[in-house]
């Protein structure tokens, strides 16, 4: 099973933080030296100059289950093929990638990274920046976040990743022994400046076990990335790890079959970039990069890949608050989107898309828009992360929370999950979320303005809330139909006719309704799609 819902970080993080572990005794032999005896040898770990790789791949990802705490969905199958060139840290990796979630597409694209910039060449993601538009094939440069992203994860898997420590004994240290699945095994903590990599040595074998970096995610909090290295075989006279698996808090979200490995046989014209790459190379990032996101919004193929991380500044001016009527405001202008509804004497908000980053947007915004009125209640659409993880920072500022039937425990666990590695805005005011869950409708009044919520069935998830303001006529929809974005077919889909059934159970038929992607549209186009599907 390959569930990633234990949210306290289970005794895993506890270990990886610490450096006592169990006692290490003096004279005790260096791990790292003995890995490498392991592994062939320095020498012959050294005199790899390159490498290529061909392996299948499988991505799961946990925080967009059907039902909140479930099954990871399965997001791709891949093929992939990695040539890498040690003398100049670049490579390349090309990528067929048939994605199985949230809609079947296939993806054929490379990507070259070196340690000044980074490209993207083909088509990998439904949100191509624009600079990927104006080319045929597109091609786009690398933000600061992602190639950041790329270097780290190419540094993790790397065959000469003990030969880069012993070569800078300064940035070692001894971790202790750590504990995983009941096994005890030798650790050492390698400063870089990627960030800090823990490495985990099979007792038995001296072999890497685990490499590890703490990240955060919005939702998890603090949580362990592992690279797990199994199935070792000899190529050339090195060890090669055949069998890699990639761990968020100790449950598989991608699984590297390598099927073949060549030494030393590279063509290193594959690896450069054109001039203008190097001249528009991003800004090394500084303070922490939002790794968890980056790494798997690239699973499900829908990264936008902007240092700006909410929208893309070549095609938007950034985040903006636009009002759709008397009270009603929709904020618009990046990949996610939030409704904010006025009251008497507070605010309703819809969704709490992204991070923190976000919400802090929305939070100054609307308290601009309309003064002294806080947010009493934040209505979450559904649990998946994209569209919840700025939820914490809403709660920070003293909202109550309103979610579907069946995800309160998805939520009160997220709004005590430790977040000490960026201290984020509810770790610096602890609050207790009042977590409310709709069965199948609430009604928030005010005794003059009225919002409906209403759960319903869909095939995107286990229950989803629609937002309805009946004075206005304005709705809020999230992902079965994206109003604006998405344009109606012939016929109406699966998805967007439980839309229709659900608008029918409202107190009035709306005449337009919000989305959590693109903006606003009307609804009497897709009431009159959904009569003629039925013809």
């Amino acid at each position: 099973m390959r569930h990633v819902g234990s949210f306290a970080l289970l005794s895993i993080f506890a270990l990886s933080c610490a450096t006592g572990g169990d006692a290490v005794r003096p004279n005790t032999p260096d791990p790292v030296d003995q890995a490498l005896t392991a592994m062939g040898g320095a020498n012959q770990l050294g005199a790899i100059s390159s490498m290529t790789i061909k392996a299948t791949a499988r991505h799961w990802e946990p925080e967009q289950s059907v039902k909140a705490d479930g099954e990871p969905r399965l997001a791709s199958d891949s093929t992939l093929t990695i040539a890498r060139l040690f003398v100049t840290d670049s490579a390349r990796i090309d990528w067929v990638r048939k994605m199985a979630y949230p809609a079947p597409r296939e993806y054929k694209f490379s990507e070259v990274v070196t340690p000044i910039a980074g490209m993207v060449v083909g088509a990998d993601s439904t949100a191509l920046p624009k600079a990927a538009t104006q080319s045929d094939p597109p091609r786009h440069f690398m933000s600061g976040v992602r190639l950041a992203t790329a270097q780290r994860e190419l540094t993790r898997s790397s065959p000469r990743l003990l030969i880069d420590m012993k070569d800078n004994p300064g940035k070692v240290h001894r971790a202790g022994n750590i504990t995983v699945d009941g096994k005890s095994m030798p650790a050492v903590r390698y400063e870089t400046g990627q960030g800090t990599f823990t490495v985990l040595f099979d007792p038995a074998t001296n072999l890497p076990s685990r490499i590890r970096t703490l990240d955060v995610d919005n939702v998890y909090g603090d949580s362990t990335y592992d690279l797990v290295l199994t199935d070792w075989r000899d190529v050339g006279g090195v060890k090669v790890a055949h069998q890699q698996s990639y761990q968020l808090n100790g449950h598989e979200v991608i699984h590297v079959q390598v099927d073949d490995v060549q030494m030393n046989s590279i063509d290193s014209s594959q690896l450069a970039l054109p001039p203008e790459a190097i001249a528009k190379a991003p800004k090394t990032p500084k303070g922490d990069v939002p790794y968890q996101w980056v790494i798997r919004r690239q699973f499900i193929g829908t990264y936008l890949d902007s240092d700006k991380i909410l929208y893309d500044p070549a095609a938007t001016d950034g985040l903006r608050l636009d009002d759709l009527g008397p009270g009603v405001s929709q904020v618009v202008g990046g990949s996610h989107n939030s409704l904010v509804v006025e009251m008497k004497d507070h605010l309703v908000v819809f969704d709490a898309p992204v991070g923190e980053l976000q919400s802090r947007f929305t939070l100054d915004a609307i308290a601009k828009r309309y003064p002294g009125k806080p947010v009493k209640y934040l209505v979450l659409s559904h649990h998946h992360m994209d569209h919840i993880g700025g939820a914490r920072t809403f709660v920070a500022a003293g909202a109550a929370v309103i979610v579907p039937a069946g995800d309160k425990a998805h939520f009160e666990k997220m709004f005590v999950a430790p977040h000490t590695l960026d201290h984020d805005a509810l770790d610096k005011n602890p609050r207790r979320a009042e977590v409310t869950e709709v069965a199948d409708s609430k009604t928030l009044t005010d005794g003059k303005r009225t919002v409906e919520i209403l759960r319903f069935d869909n095939p995107h998830v286990d229950g989803m809330l629609l937002g309805y303001v009946p004075d206005a006529k304005i709705g809020f929809v999230v992902d079965v139909w994206s109003p604006g974005r998405d344009k109606l077919g012939d016929k109406i889909t699966p998805a967007q006719a439980t839309v229709v059934a659900a608008v029918k159970r409202l107190s009035s038929t709306p005449e337009r309704l919000a989305g959590g992607h693109g903006s606003v549209a009307a609804y009497a186009p897709l009431a009159a799609l959904s009569a003629a599907s039925a013809r």
